[in-house]
């Protein structure tokens, strides 16, 4: 059986998928954990060489992506070729690691004991992977993993499946070993038996998710009943931080960019700029003045910066968080109710902890402005979320700036940067609701391996008894 994915703007198929079921899944993982025996045994060099040819094919099936993407997400081009950009750095990224996967010596106190400390492949992982930025999100899933020896499974995203498919058609030119990649996919009504079947099977030994809080809270629950590792990379609500002595036109621009690219669906999005009182009434004038340049239109044209939302679901949670403001006491600087996926860019002025908009995550092109009292006040309401992924603070003063940031409670945090930042070798995770462990660089090292302590003797032994 298959099932089909519709244009979130025309309505029109814009994908079909295999429909696969829970049954389907012990053989399929039977067949990535027989890939495993002969990928986790080829030398570095070997697995680096596979690596490099996977992103060139990534990268020879540019147009197909960006096809994709726009009708089943409705992405802008700029939006798709900037995934398949850092996409492929991810995968470059994680072949140079195939080198850098060390162990150690330790000293041990027993005469004659040499122990070491080793790194090796764990088996098969489950890389579940997201439709905001479905390149970049589903080679993360699978490339470190691959690249410290592990075979893997990606379950694509129901919203997302040729985008996700394409990426698997690619690798699968690059020269592994048959069934080192596995793709999965499924109808929305079974997802939870899909994944379900998957995290419970034996030969899956770890799992990685990119996505919501309350999915990722499902999985882990799932995966603590089998003692499986988890890496979480879940919701946000990022604070950017303006202070008295930031320089507002870059403040702006960040905050443009931040907020609003990619419709706000990003997990790094502004969704929360808390000036402090000093400066907030001029930034919000030239904030304004920005927003009202950001048009809305048909990605499949190409003319404007914002195209379409992922749904109609998306466009009735941000209506109810503007609404829901405005009745409060806030004020619309730009924008306002969209009535389809072709939203405006939307500032909502004098957000207070009263508004739904205040703490709940809107994924959606809407960002709250909250007037903070001075620089103390603006780091308390920073940290007042259950969220802690990605923040930015912005001021002239260099050591001012790293001294909010280490203040404020998030994975991540810039200095008159954006909170929408994002490099393959960087360790990328959050902290309480936005999930835990680290994706990027070494860091992918530590989450998609097993630490060892292996020891061998070398003088005769001497025992108590």
């Amino acid at each position: 059986m298959e099932f089909t994915r519709l244009n979130p703007l025309t309505g029109d198929v814009a994908s079909t998928a295999k429909a696969m079921r829970a049954s389907d899944i012990p053989a399929l993982v039977e067949r990535a954990e027989k890939a495993f025996a002969a990928w986790s045994v080829m030398g570095p060099n070997a697995r680096r060489a596979v690596l490099m040819k996977a992103a060139e094919a990534l990268e020879g099936r540019a147009d197909d992506f960006v096809n994709a993407m726009k009708a089943e997400i409705g992405a802008t081009e700029g939006w798709a070729r900037f995934n398949l950009m850092l996409a492929a750095s991810m995968v470059r990224e994680a072949a140079a690691l195939t080198t850098q996967i060390n162990g150690e010596i330790i000293p041990s106190d027993k005469p004659g004991c040499l122990a070491m400390a080793l790194r090796e492949p764990v088996g098969v992982l489950l890389g579940i992977a997201p439709w905001n930025a479905p390149i970049i999100l589903g080679v993360r899933a699978i490339a470190a993993p691959l690249a410290c020896g592990n075979s893997v499974v990606l379950k694509a995203s129901e919203t997302c499946p040729r985008t996700h498919e394409i990426i698997v058609e690619a690798f699968e030119t690059a020269g592994f070993p048959d069934g080192t990649i596995v793709s999965v996919t499924n109808a929305p009504e079974h997802a939870g038996e899909v994944v379900g079947a998957l995290i419970d099977h034996p030969a899956v030994k770890r799992i990685n998710f990119t996505g919501s809080t309350s999915v990722g809270k499902i999985i882990a629950k799932r995966a603590a009943e089998h003692l499986k590792p988890c890496l979480l990379e879940l919701g946000g609500k990022a604070p950017m931080l303006v202070l008295h002595d930031a320089d507002l036109d870059e403040a702006v621009k960040a905050a443009g960019f931040g907020a609003f690219m990619n419709q706000g669906q990003i997990c790094m999005s502004t969704e929360r700029i808390i000036v402090v009182d000093a400066v907030a009434d001029e930034f919000a004038r030239k904030f304004s003045e920005k927003v009202q340049s950001l048009k809305t239109g048909d990605p499949r044209e190409g003319n404007t910066p914002l195209g379409a939302v992922v749904d109609q679901k998306t466009v009735e949670h941000v209506n109810s968080l503007i609404e829901d403001a405005v009745s409060k006491g806030a004020k619309l600087l730009s924008g306002g109710k969209g009535d389809n996926v072709l939203m405006p860019a939307t500032v909502v002025d004098g957000v207070t902890n009263e508004m739904n908009i205040y703490r709940d995550e809107s994924f959606g092109p809407v960002v709250g402005m909250i007037r903070a009292k001075d620089e103390a006040d603006a780091i308390r309401l920073a940290n007042d979320t259950e969220y802690g992924l990605s923040a930015s603070v912005f001021t002239r003063d260099a050591a001012r700036g790293l001294k909010v940031a280490r203040q404020i409670r998030s994975g991540i945090c810039h200095v008159n940067g954006p909170t929408v930042h994002d490099e393959a070798q960087m360790p990328f995770g959050g902290l309480g609701a936005s999930g835990y462990g680290r994706f990027g660089g070494r860091a992918g090292i530590d989450q998609f391996t097993e630490l060892r302590w292996i020891t061998m003797e070398t003088e005769p032994g001497h025992y108590p008894i």
